[in-house]
């Protein structure tokens, strides 16, 4: 299974197929999302392992999301029950592909400290606001190579994740393999994906004007539009079913993920 190489256009339209993915249950989606940032939020509040619990389940719950948009891809409807979907199948493998993101986010803020970033990663890790505008800026003037490297890091990471739950999810591949085959999609359709993270930064600026009230809009769109993203980049393989008994002539399937 190898990544689709797409032309640059591409990262609109995948932003316009998530639109249209939105549309066809906008009240649900507002209601689905709000409940994932809600109980992100309120998991992460909880002292010492709320954060690391959270991105252990960070991969469970977005399958459940992506488990929605294949619903309605399919014609189906869109259910609350679908937040649930990763924890009935593939749970253990994409608690370990959390796992291995959280051991990954370590790792760099390890590699941070050792070229002069250890003011700057214990500001970032403490989980409290810096009251004094001058810590922070002897932190980051004191980490140059340190911020360059966890740059650097922390986009590789997040590369390997983008679509690896999905791929987890869908296409039964291993939790290490998964991040393999994310990284190659995404450093193999830079094209694409630029354009596409432009245009979310130019519509996150207007959804921001009115009170911050077109997120209710455009965050969904951030999860249907990832969805449409891993299905142009990983298309379902067709599969030809058994020959009939009576015609020995081959039909096609629908084909599987």
């Amino acid at each position: 299974m190898e990544p689709q190489h797409l032309a640059a256009s591409r990262g609109w339209e995948w932003i316009k197929q998530g639109y249209a993915l939105f549309m066809k249950a906008p009240l649900l989606w507002i209601v689905l999302v709000l409940i994932c940032f809600f109980a992100a939020v309120g998991l992460s509040a909880i002292p010492v392992v709320g954060e690391p619990l959270a991105s252990l389940l960070m991969p469970v719950v977005l399958v459940g999301v992506m488990a929605g948009c294949r619903a309605l891809e399919r014609g189906d409807e869109l259910e609350l029950a679908h937040l649930f979907s990763g924890f009935q199948q593939r749970t253990t493998q994409l608690i370990t592909l959390g796992g291995i993101a959280l051991v990954g986010q370590f790792l760099i803020f390890g590699v941070m400290i050792m070229v002069g970033g250890a003011a700057l990663v214990g500001i970032l890790t403490s989980g409290q606001p810096v009251e004094d505008p001058e810590i922070m800026r002897q932190a980051i003037a004191g980490a140059g190579l340190a911020i360059l490297l966890g740059l650097a890091l922390f986009s590789v990471l997040m590369m390997a994740m983008q679509f690896a739950p999905m791929l987890v999810y869908f296409n039964n591949a291993p939790p290490v393999e998964a991040m393999k085959l994310s990284l190659r999609a995404f450093l193999a359709n830079i094209g694409p994906m630029m354009v596409y993270g432009v245009t979310f930064m130019m519509l996150a600026i207007l959804a921001s004007l009115p009170m911050m009230l077109g997120w209710l809009v455009l965050l969904p769109i951030v999860f249907t539009s990832l969805f449409a993203c891993y299905r142009d980049m990983f298309p379902p393989v067709k599969v030809a079913a058994p020959p009939s008994i009576e015609n020995d002539a081959f039909t096609p399937d629908k084909g599987v993920f």
